[in-house]
């Protein structure tokens, strides 16, 4: 059974930085193309970034190029999302997410393209 753990969330001020991480028990982790989501109230679930398994590719979503960084460690199964220069429009819970092989065709910015969901962790910016 897959398990994908995120952790790292917190409470922070604006303009502050978080660095969560996503544990995954994915035994084709290193084939697999990992991504973050988040879903603020009332809102539906949103690509933030992701990061190909093939040639270390990664694609961000408009709002947060240049602020947050994705990367992966295959020794660990585990892909963290380093969030600097924090807005409070970025309060959401973030989601880790896998894509598991066959995964063809470049990194996918819709959910529907992922097979494996962590529970999320909370993050919180406060103005």
């Amino acid at each position: 059974q897959v398990h994908l753990v995120e952790s790292g969330g917190g409470l922070v001020q604006t303009g502050g930085s978080l660095r969560l991480s996503c544990a995954a028990s994915l035994r084709t982790f290193s084939t697999s193309n990992m991504a973050w989501f988040r879903q603020a109230p009332g809102k539906e679930r949103e690509f933030v970034a992701a990061a190909a398994w093939s040639d270390g590719g990664t694609n961000y979503a408009d709002a947060v190029k240049g602020r947050f960084t994705i990367s992966r460690d295959n020794d660990k199964n585990t892909v963290y999302l380093q969030m600097n220069t924090l807005k409070p429009e970025d309060t959401a819970v973030y989601y880790c997410a896998a894509e598991p092989p066959p995964n063809y065709y470049g990194l996918k910015l819709s959910a529907f393209e992922y097979d494996y969901w962590g529970q999320g962790t909370q993050v919180t910016v406060a103005s």
